[in-house]
């Protein structure tokens, strides 16, 4: 098992030093650096190039979202708050665990175990999404937040999907098409075509074309989709 090169980023230092005593134990952990700030972390992160993040959420002047924000995301984050459990759950977070501050040894130990389970491949089932859900996701190497409920389309792009949403905005996602149609709410998405999944919200109209197909016209979005027969049928009967 490789080792994680760590940071832990935290305004608190017993806190950092709480969960430094704690990683000792674990092999695959190398702590390389400690931070107590945003400012601090950006540095350090430049600098030593981690694997993982023991991320702080809570800190004086900027949060630890908006440290994401500012890099381009290569290492794992495992969050770090005091914020409510079930707050926390309201998000779907683009993150390998959370922990609750004062940190529980068997939930470091859940979450350290997650992280080398995702190493290797073995990721477990996620729930079902909720249209009104907050997503915390990596988008262009970015960390974002946006509602489940702005996605006009999602688009297969290789190992990525691109997603289009309400703000005319788009960007690449590391989540196959197939998670995707597994998740999200059949109530408003339907998958279209093998490389197309829509929001219904955002239909305008479906046309006939030409050869048994049909045109779909989404809002804000200038050029129409094309999907066959049956799944035109499909998407009337949803729209009606």
């Amino acid at each position: 098992m490789p080792k994680f090169k760590t940071i832990i980023i935290d305004d608190e230092r017993l806190a950092r030093n709480d969960l430094k005593s704690m990683l000792q134990e674990y092999k695959s952990i190398e702590v390389v650096a400690e931070a107590d700030s945003v400012a601090s972390a950006l540095k350090l992160i430049d600098a030593k190039d981690p694997d993982l993040l023991f991320l702080d959420i809570q800190m004086p002047g900027e949060s630890g979202f908006e440290l994401l924000d500012k890099i381009d995301l290569k290492a794992k984050v495992i969050f770090v708050t005091a914020f409510d459990e079930y707050a926390i759950k309201a998000f779907e977070v683009d993150a390998v665990d959370y922990l609750l501050k004062p940190v529980n040894p068997e939930r470091l130990k859940s979450a350290i175990e997650r992280l080398e389970r995702d190493l290797e491949g073995r990721h477990g089932s996620k729930r079902k999404l909720d249209y009104d859900d907050m997503m915390f996701l990596s988008i262009n190497n970015h960390l974002k937040f946006f509602r489940v409920s702005s996605i006009v389309c999602i688009q297969a792009a290789g190992d990525y999907s691109e997603i289009f949403t309400n703000d005319n905005k788009k960007g690449l996602v590391q989540k196959p098409m197939a998670e995707w149609e597994e998740r999200l709410p059949e109530k408003h998405f339907i998958r279209i075509h093998r490389s197309t999944i829509i929001n219904m919200e955002y239909t305008e109209r479906v046309e006939e074309w030409f050869n048994n197909s049909y045109h779909v016209f989404m809002k804000d979005i200038e050029t129409p989709f094309v999907i066959s027969r049956r799944y035109a049928t499909k998407l009337k009967e949803k729209l009606e």
